[in-house]
């Protein structure tokens, strides 16, 4: 059986209503926010990943194909874990393709076929975007609440290494 199935258009950046059903910690409006850039950046992070994934070629390829898939694991647990964090704490994250593409820090990765030694320098570019975005947010999620700067230290933590790891690929010692 062949339907048709509509998909309503994007709305961009436009905000769904609250949903405090819960007591406790509220977020600010500054903190959710801030963890929503975060949000955006990580699930971006996750669709150039797998961009990267399905279309490198050339020397390396199946290390760095397997490296790439690492890291879209990183950034959807890391995203996930924000998340819920946001939900937690009574903020509304959103992930639609049309606000992700609105807020995202991260360039635009090229389509078709690229060659492995472009695609590091593209992904670490990306994946350090990420961490930048976790690091211009830090010191005002660490001041409104402790616990998700601790969850954002951890995800740094695991995207520096994983950027550590792509781009020694292509570096040569220094002496």
């Amino acid at each position: 059986m062949n339907e048709s199935v509509t998909v309503p258009e994007p709305s961009g950046a436009a905000t769904t209503r609250p949903e405090n059903a819960e007591s406790g910690f509220l977020a600010s409006d500054a903190l959710a926010k801030n963890l929503q850039a975060v949000l955006a950046d990580l699930t971006a992070l996750q669709l150039v990943g797998k961009q990267a994934h399905w279309n490198i070629v050339g020397p390396n390829f199946r290390d760095l194909h397997l490296n790439l898939d690492e890291v879209v694991d990183i950034a959807r647990a890391s995203g996930d874990d924000v998340a819920e964090r946001m939900r937690a704490l009574h903020a509304t994250p959103d992930g639609r393709p049309a606000v992700v593409a609105e807020q995202s820090s991260l360039a635009e990765f090229p389509e078709g076929e690229i060659l492995t030694h472009d695609a590091i320098d593209l992904m670490t570019a990306a994946i350090e975007a990420t961490v930048g975005t976790m690091r211009s947010v830090h010191d005002e999620v660490d001041e409104a609440d402790p616990t998700s700067a601790d969850i954002l230290h951890g995800i740094i933590e695991k995207l520096e290494q994983q950027a550590w790891f792509i781009s020694a690929e292509t570096r040569t010692p220094q002496r």
